[in-house]
């Protein structure tokens, strides 16, 4: 199993960031506007509707407010598995580190996968920095 690791760091408070991420419905709007253009919920799923056409549905797993920690998972007929999380913890400056782990299958999707993380990255960046506000 492939498993992508990102370490992002976010100029903004964890407890605003963590706010953003248990959203869970709210991907296009708080999280990573731009990058996902819709999220639309049923039940404990999530359909998301990303800027390259590409619809997936991500099962809600673990969202625990004391650690700060969500947990999705991808159900596909394409992804044999795919689980991921999302852990947001303080910089000592008073930023955020949001750590996203990945774990996929097939191998081969992976360098899509890390592409993809990538500019989910940037976008949450520009979305939650104090920059952007």
């Amino acid at each position: 199993m492939a498993s992508i690791h990102k370490d992002i760091i976010i100029d903004a408070a964890p407890a605003d960031v963590w706010d953003a991420v248990r959203d869970f419905g709210a991907l296009h709007t708080r999280l990573v506007p731009g990058f996902v253009l819709d999220t639309r919920l049923d039940g404990d799923a999530r359909i998301v509707t990303f800027s390259n056409g590409t619809v997936a549905r991500e099962l809600l797993v673990d969202c625990d407010d004391a650690r700060r920690r969500l947990v999705y998972a991808v159900i596909s007929e394409r992804i044999k598995q795919h689980s991921a999380a999302v852990q947001v913890t303080a910089e000592a400056d008073g930023r955020s580190r949001l750590a996203w782990t990945v774990d996929v299958l097939p191998h081969e999707i992976a360098p899509y996968m890390n592409a993809q993380m990538d500019q989910a990255a940037l976008a949450m960046q520009n979305a939650l920095g104090k920059a952007a506000a």
